[in-house]
């Protein structure tokens, strides 16, 4: 059990990590669409104006719970708005410090399942089942956006790719940490 916990925490910290590569330095600027400063401050003052009293929350831009706008929105343009009625700091400490438990959290969950579905496997094949879980649930979730949703595929892609990248990590510690495999010897 020791083994099992102390896997869950390095990978957390592991997927922690990677997650921060990926997304706290200037290589998330990849995924990124840019609009110049002056665009910027309008945009962020109309939805101040617009959203502001409506507070937090992701709104379809129009919204198409009416007839106008579902008419509006299959002429586009179209927006998936996700508004922060509050600023934060960049980088915000409390969102490192939450996403560090969040993804210990997840990788002590991982660590159970892999202890449960393939404990008594080798490195190689605990790898792998995380290696097969990661792609199917992150391609779902991640491009799963821009097929059902119409977002943008370039940000999905690389979000897609950190989360890839990230769940590996913390696989590949865990797998390397639960106890290994008793390997009976034969005599002859």
């Amino acid at each position: 059990m020791t083994r099992l916990v102390l896997g869950g925490v390095l990978g957390g910290i592991a997927m922690w990590f990677v997650g921060f590569v990926f997304w706290g330095t200037p290589l998330s600027l990849i995924a990124l669409s840019r609009t110049d400063d002056a665009a910027s401050a309008a945009i962020q003052q109309a939805l101040s104006q617009h959203l502001g009293t409506l507070g937090t929350g992701a709104y379809p831009i129009p919204w198409q719970g009416s007839p106008a706008g579902t008419q509006l929105y299959g002429q586009g343009p179209t927006a998936m708005v996700f508004f922060n009625s509050h600023g934060f700091a960049i980088p915000d400490t409390s969102a490192l410090i939450a996403g560090l438990v969040l993804a210990i959290v997840c990788a002590l969950l991982m660590a159970f399942a892999i202890r449960l579905v393939a404990g008594g496997q080798s490195f190689s094949a605990r790898l792998q089942l995380v290696g097969i879980a990661a792609l199917a649930v992150t391609a779902y979730s991640d491009i799963g956006q821009p097929v059902f949703n119409h977002m943008p595929l370039g940000y999905f892609l690389y979000l897609w790719i950190s989360d890839i990248a990230s769940w590996v990590a913390a696989g590949a510690v865990i797998a390397w940490a639960l106890p290994r495999p008793v390997v009976a010897k034969t005599e002859f």
